[in-house]
């Protein structure tokens, strides 16, 4: 059996395979006018470096950014929404929230950037009454279809249908959907009760609305896809990677793209946690730096968090759809050094990606980025980059920065690219304190795992920044995201709403909270059921989503086994208390807990990668991976005559002292002076500073 993970970036495209001849990495640009057609190259390219027909492969689970770009773009589907009379402008009046309290110059991307243009936004009489669920008013169907009209004159052909309180009554939102699909068969549709099925009207639009926003291209893109793959030879089971750090199928997630709008970094993480698995390190921080963007997510105890969903914000708009903690900057190889019209020197977050890339490409960039800095000060070796596959131009890398940034402040090149190195460095360490420090979590219990194609030059600089333990580099630095793609399981969430105060909660409402339960229980089943799931490798969890009588968001506690009861509800409402005292400091344990949703998860565990381990060194030292020795430049300045070592020839125990520089083809380590680079069983490097413990 033959298994790919492909992950697609901004700059490159990512890819491994397990088969019976071993573990192989591969990557390929980038295709970014049609990211499928970079996806069937690299499948081609690694099935060819294994030896076997791509027909051999038996599944493929994909990370994709084709639904994060179209937000990032602003080029989604002109749709359009029917919701209840009275509530056209929630869409626009959002919370109120000030992104910047003290400011009046600010954007307000659900204003500026709307999912839906407000002509395009129709009201329809119906109404749903609280907390029952019952009809007020009936659905005006000839409304509906008046809608649907309009939307065909103007050539809308993806609607999103979302009414109040449809969380307790779905009725008139089905109807609706019926109605829409009846008068265009062709439309994309979605009710916010399908993806959203909570509480918070403004949230639960928002996240339908933008389900129909990204949409159509995304089903368009996932679809031509498979049958790409098909053409090509490849009749593999496809999986896609979601937000949550599970997989699901192409049919779900069309139907759903919502739920992998974080698709591309969550693999990343789940990657990074197993490598940290892989060295007995519990606690991790993991830092995908690839050209265009860093993911950073904070791993403590070898616990992928999940993100609150009040942070659960893409593009500025918000999206109740569980998602891997992670927070993105734009930071990568490609990140464009500049000067602004105050005179000021930044670097990011526009990237130079793939086309034309860095000045060092030779592809017609003129503008400097880290990459040209990185081989300026010669830690990218421009005969190396890719094991030689990509050449680079180390003059057009010293032209840009002269001229862009060295000749205007004043100072030399090689002052200007360590100037590119140390604010890029700066500004990631601000974001790795953002996602723990600022949540109270102590880096200095952490190691720091840079992977993504430029992680590992930058990974000492950035524990040195945070007082990190130390630095855990991948053994395919470049292809973390991709091999963490088979490490995940199938996985699908459901939600029920279930308000009510549990220390007053009677029979009657516990029975219905078991009903919903069990409908849940259904839903996930039936879906792992369509996947080919026997019934015995099948996992249900149930999560109650609680908060103190009037606070504005909830946290995750635990559920009893089986019903919940007089009896047993207690578990629920001492897990939230224990949940708020680890999230907040604090607890109340004599407050009223309410229980606000019910979130059901299905799961089915999958094959694991094996990577194999690393010969044991025999005693003669990592002089047999020796390359050549070249000047490199350090963040202190000093130019060193630095020993290059064949990352690959290196085995376990093997312990190169710095400076020096560990390459292969998807990476490159940085080894500073003052710091050992030791090779674990696995291929996994540790890095850390010569005596320490």
């Amino acid at each position: 059996m033959a298994r790919i993970g492909v992950d697609v970036g901004g700059t490159n495209t990512d890819l491994v395979l397990e088969c019976s001849k071993g573990v192989f990495y591969h990557k390929v640009p980038t295709t970014l006018k049609n990211q499928a057609i970079g996806v069937i190259e690299g499948i081609r390219g690694i099935c060819t470096l294994a030896g076997i027909e791509p027909g051999e492969v038996d599944t493929i689970v994909h990370g994709t950014t084709t639904a994060t770009n179209i937000t990032i773009e602003h080029n989604g589907a002109e749709t359009g929404m029917l919701t209840t009379e009275g509530f056209r402008d929630i869409l626009h009046i959002g919370r109120h929230k000030r992104p910047y309290n003290f400011s009046l110059h600010f954007d307000v991307p659900w204003q500026s950037q709307p999912l839906v243009k407000r002509r395009n936004r129709i009201s329809i009489a119906e109404r749903i009454l609280p907390p029952s669920g019952e009809i007020a008013t009936p659905l005006d169907e000839d409304q509906v279809r008046a809608a649907c009209a309009l939307f065909r004159k103007r050539g809308i052909n993806s609607v999103v249908i979302g009414f109040m309180f449809s969380f307790l009554n779905d009725a008139h939102e089905r109807r609706a959907k019926e109605i829409v699909l009846e008068e265009m068969p062709d439309a994309y549709v979605t009710i916010s009760s399908e993806v959203a099925k909570v509480m918070r009207e403004y949230e639960r639009f928002s996240t339908a609305a933008m389900n129909s926003y990204v949409g159509p291209k995304t089903a368009f893109y996932l679809r031509d896809l498979e049958a790409k793959l098909r053409d090509a030879g490849v009749s593999s089971k496809l999986r896609i990677m979601q937000s949550n750090g599970g997989v699901s199928t192409v049919e779900a997630c069309a139907r759903r793209p919502i739920s992998i709008l974080m698709s591309g970094p969550a693999g990343g993480v789940i990657g990074g946690a197993s490598e940290g698995e892989m060295t007995n390190v519990a606690n991790v921080i993991t830092v995908d730096i690839g050209g265009t963007s860093a993911d950073i997510s904070t791993i403590p105890n070898a616990c992928v968090k999940i993100m609150n969903p009040r942070d659960t914000y893409v593009s500025g708009h918000p999206v109740l759809t569980p998602m891997i903690d992670l927070v993105t900057i734009g930071a990568g190889g490609g990140s464009v050094a500049f000067i602004d019209e105050a005179g000021a020197f930044n670097v990011g977050p526009r990237s130079a990606g793939s086309e034309p890339g860095p000045a060092c490409y030779g592809r017609g960039g003129e503008e400097p980025t880290v990459t040209d800095a990185q081989v300026v000060l010669g830690r990218l070796d421009p005969d190396k980059a890719l094991g030689g596959d990509l050449q680079l131009d180390a003059e057009l890398a010293r032209k840009a920065i002269e001229e862009k940034i060295a000749k205007p402040l004043g100072m030399s090149v090689k002052e200007a690219a360590l100037g590119i190195i140390k604010i890029i460095n700066s500004n990631m360490a601000l974001a790795i304190r953002s996602n723990s420090v600022a949540r109270g979590i102590d880096p200095r219990s952490f190691s720091i795992m840079p992977f993504g194609g430029a992680g590992p030059l930058h990974g000492v600089a950035l524990a040195e920044a945070v007082s990190a333990r130390d630095v855990i580099v991948p053994i395919a630095p470049g292809i973390t995201a991709a091999v963490g793609l088979l490490k995940t399981d199938l996985r699908y969430e459901h939600t029920e709403a279930g308000i009510l105060e549990l220390s007053k909660a009677t029979d009657a409402e516990l029975a219905r909270i078991n009903e919903h339960i069990e409908h849940l229980r259904r839903k996930v089943t039936e879906e792992l059921d369509n996947d080919g799931i026997p019934r015995s490798e099948q996992k249900f969890e149930m999560v109650a989503e609680c908060r103190y009588h009037g606070q504005g968001f909830e946290l995750r506690a635990r559920m009893p086994e089986g019903p919940v009861t007089q009896e047993n509800k207690s578990i629920i409402i001492d897990s939230f208390h224990d949940q708020h005292q680890q999230d907040y400091g604090y607890s109340y344990r004599d407050a009223e807990v309410e229980l606000i949703t019910l979130r059901a998860i299905g799961s089915a565990s999958v094959p694991r990668i094996d990577i194999p381990k690393v010969p044991v060194g025999d005693g003669s030292g990592p002089d047999r991976a020796l390359m050549f020795v070249r000047p490199t430049t350090f963040d202190d300045g000093r130019t060193l005559e630095t020993p290059r070592y064949d990352r690959r020839k290196l085995c376990a125990g093997d312990r190169v002292s710095g400076p020096a520089i560990l390459i292969q083809h998807d990476a490159t380590t940085l080894v500073p002076p003052g710091y050992v680079a030791e090779t674990l069983e696995f291929g996994t490097i540790r890095l850390k500073q010569a005596g320490a413990a």
